[in-house]
Parts: structure tokens; sequence; C-alpha cells
């Protein structure tokens, strides 16, 4: 009885419904709902997703959506999370006229004219067709030419693919790569990797755990830092295994050479 209850709940999931909505938002009409989460709940049918006309963020990520249809009446939407879907056609999208932040990493995008539909959002900002940290991409990122003519399609798009391309946001990631390359020059003394033994951490272990709320926007806030950071801790693996070849790379042809007789 229970697993068939289950079932139902879970075929209910498959389809967005004015109950489901109501159940996550705590909200009677569907007008007054401003901020929407449905991640990993497999749904493939938006439903009655259109009557929240009012809805600003909308996080629809980890699910099975390929038709876009209903999201063509959201005309305050700003945020629009459509990560790790089957999305091809984002045709629907044009009419968000407030459009700033779209995330469509890991769908089926095959090629730039599926792109042409959201020129007109002169508001758009933020576009996100590949994500590394989680290996979300789109055929259409394989075209050895696809950022520079993303970026010629978007005049006004100020971060690509997570990378700020303008802005005091790139100046920075300049700065910090500049610093980087700084800080690894001065690690090394005639070539061997000079080791500080009274190196200690800045701040405790526990300093980056992060508490939850209850709040939509700190909570997304809290999502894009989570995000970050984890691509940082990517990097820094990735970091420490290339010094560590480097390092191997310089010992062994330090080695004397030696023949057999």
């Amino acid at each position: 009885m229970d697993s068939k209850r289950e079932k139902d709940q879970d075929a209910d999931h498959e389809k967005i419904t004015a109950v489901l909505l109501k159940s996550r938002t705590g909200e009677f009409d569907l007008e007054s709902i401003l901020f929407l989460k449905l991640r990993n709940l497999g749904i493939h049918d938006l439903g009655c997703t259109g009557e929240c006309i009012n809805l600003e963020r909308l996080d629809l990520s980890g699910n099975n959506i390929t038709n876009l249809a209903p999201l063509a009446s959201l005309r305050l939407l700003s945020v629009l999370n459509l990560s790790n879907n089957r999305v091809s056609n984002l045709e629907p999208l044009r009419t968000c006229d407030v459009l700033q932040n779209l995330n469509v990493a890991g769908n089926i995008i095959s090629s730039i004219e599926n792109l042409h539909c959201l020129v007109s959002l002169r508001k758009l900002e933020n576009i996100r067709l590949k994500d590394n940290t989680y290996n979300y991409t789109n055929p259409v990122c394989r075209n050895s030419s696809y950022r520079a003519v993303v970026l010629e399609m978007f005049p006004n798009i100020k971060v690509l693919d997570g990378e700020r391309v303008v802005g005091r946001g790139s100046d920075l990631y300049q700065l910090c790569k500049d610093i980087d390359d700084t800080i690894k020059a001065g690690l090394y003394k005639n070539g061997q990797l000079v080791e500080h033994s009274d190196c200690k951490p800045w701040v405790e272990d526990s300093y980056w755990e992060i508490k939850r709320s209850n709040n939509a926007i700190i909570e997304e806030a809290y999502k894009q830092f989570n995000d970050v950071l984890h691509e940082c801790r990517l990097l820094n693996n990735r970091a420490t295994h290339v010094i560590s070849q480097t390092e191997r790379s310089m010992s062994l042809k330090k080695q004397p050479k030696q023949y057999a007789i």
C-alpha cells in the first residue's frame, strides 16, 4: 500500500500541478509565488507553471524537461536555472523581457541558431551553457568559435559560463591570476620547491561551513557560493597534481644518466 502511495506521489511530480506548487511554497494563490525551487523531481511537464505570472526566480535543475512553452507567460522572470534537463529549444524564453541570469548547462542545445531567440533580451547579462564543476555542457559548446560568437551575439553579457568577461569581476580575475603567478614564482629557488614548515591556514577548518536558511534569496546565494567553493577545491586539486608532476619531472632530469655496458 505504501509503495503504491509513493508511486502515485512520484507520478504527481512528473507534472507541475497547482497542488505541488502550493505545497512547496505555502502560497494559496499561484500569482503570489515569487521564488520557486523544484530541483531533481523527475519533472517533464511544466503544467501550470505559466500561471505564476509574478515569478522572479525559478530553479528547475535536474529534471527531464523538454518543452518550455509554459514559461512564455513569465514576463517578470529574472533568474532561470534549467541545468541538467533535456531542453533543445529556447524559443519560449523570447518573451521573458527582464531575464538577467540563464543557466541551461547540461542540455541538448545543438547550434548557435538555437540562441538567436534570446538576442532581444536586452537585460540578459549572465548565460551558462557549460559548467565544468558538474561536467554539464551542450553540443553547441563543441564549436571552436562558440565563445567568440556568443559574446558577439550578446554585447551586454557580463558573465559567460561562470567567467566574467567585463566589469570589475574580470579585472579581479586577472589580478588573482597575476598574484598566483607571483606566488608560484616565489615558491621555487634555483628550480627547487622551497618548503615553509611554519605555514599555517588563514582560518579554522569550520570557517567555510554554511548555515542553512529558510529565506529563498539567501538559499540561492548559498547555492552559488557552494558551487564556486566546490570549483575552487577542484582547481586546487588539479593545481596540486600539476605541481607534483612538475616536481617529479624536474627530479628525474637531475638524476645522473646510467649506462649499461
